[in-house]
């Protein structure tokens, strides 16, 4: 999912960054923080929306835009992503289209 959002945003030229883990996530969003993250609710070393309240927190860490990117059409999950820090989400399977229109609702293009 990760490369897909990657490759998308890279053909619509936005400067993208990518990391695996929340940890590297965290330490890119230290480093620089970006406009706008996108999350996906699964997070190979935990919980995304740990993720979000960690984002939050950093100095700055209210500045992005969050979109969160979830295959699930669960409301409890999603509100809980919200509370946590995201923005907007999106569902998955995801295109072109879709990122424009996020991106566009965000105010990002």
């Amino acid at each position: 999912i990760r490369k897909v959002a990657r490759r998308i945003l890279d053909d619509l030229d936005f400067r993208t960054s990518e990391a695996e883990t929340r940890t590297e996530a965290l330490d890119v969003c230290r480093s620089e923080m970006p406009d706008c993250v996108v999350v996906d609710w699964h997070m190979p070393d935990g919980d995304s929306t740990a993720f979000l309240t960690k984002l939050r927190a950093l100095p700055n860490g209210s500045k992005p835009t969050v979109i969160y990117l979830t295959s699930e059409n669960d409301s409890v999950n999603v509100a809980r992503a919200m509370r946590s820090g995201a923005d907007m989400h999106m569902m998955k399977p995801f295109d072109r289209d879709q990122f424009l229109r996020s991106f566009a609702e965000a105010g990002l293009v």
